[in-house]
């Protein structure tokens, strides 16, 4: 039986060294950092001072967007990709309530939405930037 290659290199992906890294993957790294930042900041200001529904309890949906936050800095290629499936979670909250909410609270939806594609955007590239380059370095 004939050996399968697979898209994967054999063996795991190191980050990139970020004193040669490409000027589009440290671009495509650090907006995905601020991005999900500004996210954070953007549901906790949210929830809690700019249009606040109930007590606040909401503000909770902030906290797991810290959990990349030290992978991202550590360009680690598991963190891009889980979070670019993550994100959208944000991005279909804030449609939902961009379009049920009124007020500063549907500008706020609208920046959710934004902030979440810009996030998946950057996810995107980072990811396929660092199978491009593991693809040559193997050929």
């Amino acid at each position: 039986m004939p050996a399968m290659s697979s898209a994967l290199p054999a063996k795991p992906l190191t980050p990139t060294n970020r004193s040669i890294a490409s000027t589009e993957e440290q671009l495509s790294r650090w907006l995905a950092l601020l991005g999900v930042a500004g996210l954070f900041v953007l549901c906790l200001a949210w929830e809690l001072w700019l249009a606040p529904t109930g007590r606040g309890t909401l503000a909770i949906k902030a906290l797991p967007l810290l959990l990349p936050l030290l992978g991202l800095w550590r360009y680690r290629l598991y963190t891009f990709r889980w979070l670019s499936l993550m994100i959208w979670l944000y991005c279909g909250e804030g449609l939902v309530r961009a379009t049920s909410e009124q007020g500063i609270g549907a500008w706020l939806a609208w920046a959710e939405v934004a902030l979440s594609t810009l996030v998946f955007i950057a996810c995107s590239m980072q990811v396929r930037q660092r199978l491009r380059a593991a693809k040559a370095v193997q050929q």
